[in-house]
């Protein structure tokens, strides 16, 4: 089992240990959470303000992983974690949503403030949902899927250059040159959305 953890690099390696996961292996569990946690508690901090409610839904990915690994269909292991994980997001939101709901009108301020960040998006959360819906959500649209996808781990997620090439299964240096190039689309895919007025007016 230590022998595999040293030796399991790649999407090949996740794809094993979700199968031995599958079997009901432990240690296979660990080295899974291992090699994944970092990237998908980085990634969901950066969608919900609040660090319990990230922390439940991290555990609530493994658990679903735990018991459903067997239905995992050889997809890029990172991606399918990340659809699992978002799911589970939404879900703990939507039940936080309905229990602030029931609740009603809460008199003491520190209860109220345990609901803000469910009913309230943050200042982050707004300017993340521009990055994925506004003007530059349409321009990302435009761009090749693959370097989209980084641009989404690297600027959106806020996701290190190694926690991205974990997530997309890529090295770290296509990460790094995926993204210049991303970047370099992206800046052409707006120009097209709103060219320069200087550009043809007599």
């Amino acid at each position: 089992m230590g022998g595999q953890r040293e030796t399991d690099d790649g999407a090949g390696a996740d794809a094993a240990l979700l199968r031995a996961v599958a079997q009901g292996d432990a240690a296979a569990m660990t080295a899974l959470y291992d090699r994944h946690a970092g990237w998908l508690h980085a990634r969901l901090a950066r969608r919900c303000a609040d660090p319990e409610l990230v922390r439940e839904v991290l555990q609530d990915t493994f658990v679903t992983v735990w018991r459903s690994a067997a239905g995992h269909r050889g997809q890029e292991a990172g991606g399918w974690l990340w659809t699992i994980a978002a799911r589970r997001l939404v879900d703990a939101r939507r039940a936080q949503e309905r229990t602030a709901r029931v609740a009603g009108p809460l008199p003491e301020p520190e209860a109220r403030g345990r609901y803000e960040s469910a009913a309230a998006p943050s200042a982050e959360d707004r300017v993340l949902a521009g990055l994925e819906y506004g003007d530059v959500g349409t321009a990302l649209d435009r761009i090749s899927p693959e370097l989209r996808e980084v641009l989404r781990a690297t600027v959106v997620d806020g996701l290190s250059t190694r926690e991205a090439a974990r997530l997309l299964g890529i090295p770290e240096g296509t990460v790094k040159s995926r993204a210049r190039r991303a970047r370099a689309e992206l800046r052409e895919a707006l120009d097209q959305l709103h060219p320069s007025p200087l550009g043809g007016t007599a």
